[in-house]
């Protein structure tokens, strides 16, 4: 394997999470807010839409996020390049059955990390801090989904800098656990009118966030913490109830 330097590294993932995030959020925000897809759109509900000068402030901060991802990322490349952290590459090491199971406890693992940090992160005495930047978007748009303030960004690279170094996962493993985390944030910005309503009212789709969930967040702060699951959320009873009686009519 090629050993580069941390710098080296640094400016890599640096330019590539800005590619995925333009790339991603751009290309869902394109999409979904295009005349064609909004025809076809619920007119029942009431229509809104971030400013551009809110969009502009969200990708502000997500590029400041990017940079604070690519050190984390960097950090890693160099503990693996130096053989401390326990990714490998050699698929036949553990098993293909295994980079299904990794990938899955990855994303419970993380689901959970998400759930009590951001919910923390709510508490009066540091939302200012780490958490307003993201909710200047009362109404997200995908552009929102890596906005972050930086004292976030980094409790967020936290997860994956610290699970390296406790679980064995493979590059592949980890490289879908970002592209999930990356498309899943970008669509559950889309805001309340921009997915089917059926999806989150059928029975599968009651224990997965998706973007009528994560907008209800965005406009009660109190409810609704969880990245990929909705089973901590309605554990702790962080659950909006009328959103919960919503789905019990449908």
């Amino acid at each position: 394997m090629i050993d580069h330097s941390f710098w080296f590294y640094a400016i890599a993932f640096f330019g590539v999470i800005l590619l995925r995030y333009f790339l991603v959020a751009g290309g869902t925000y394109f999409f979904f807010y295009s005349p064609v897809i909004q025809s076809f759109l619920n007119h029942n509900l009431r229509h809104r839409s971030s400013s551009w000068l809110s969009i502009q402030h969200d990708i502000k901060l997500s590029i400041l996020s990017a940079g604070v991802f690519a050190l984390a990322a960097a950090f890693i490349m160099s503990k693996y390049s130096a053989g401390i952290t326990r990714l490998y590459s050699d698929y036949q090491q553990y098993g293909l059955w295994y980079l299904g199971v990794s990938y899955s406890v990855v994303l419970l693992l993380q689901d959970t990390y998400f759930y009590f940090m951001h919910r923390l992160f709510h508490h009066p005495a540091l939302f200012s801090w780490l958490h307003q930047g993201h909710h200047r978007s009362r109404h997200p748009t995908p552009w929102t989904s890596f906005a972050f303030d930086p004292l976030e960004a980094i409790f967020q690279s936290l997860f994956l800098v610290g699970i390296v170094f406790v679980i064995p996962l493979h590059l592949v493993t980890v490289i879908a656990v970002l592209t999930t985390m990356t498309v899943w944030a970008a669509l559950n910005h889309l805001g309340l009118e921009h997915l089917p309503m059926s999806f989150p009212h059928h029975w599968l789709g009651k224990w997965f966030i998706g973007s009528a969930h994560h907008s209800i967040h965005h406009l009660k702060y109190t409810v609704h913490y969880g990245l990929y699951f909705t089973f901590w959320d309605k554990l702790l009873g962080t659950q909006d109830s009328n959103y919960d009686q919503k789905l019990d009519q449908d």
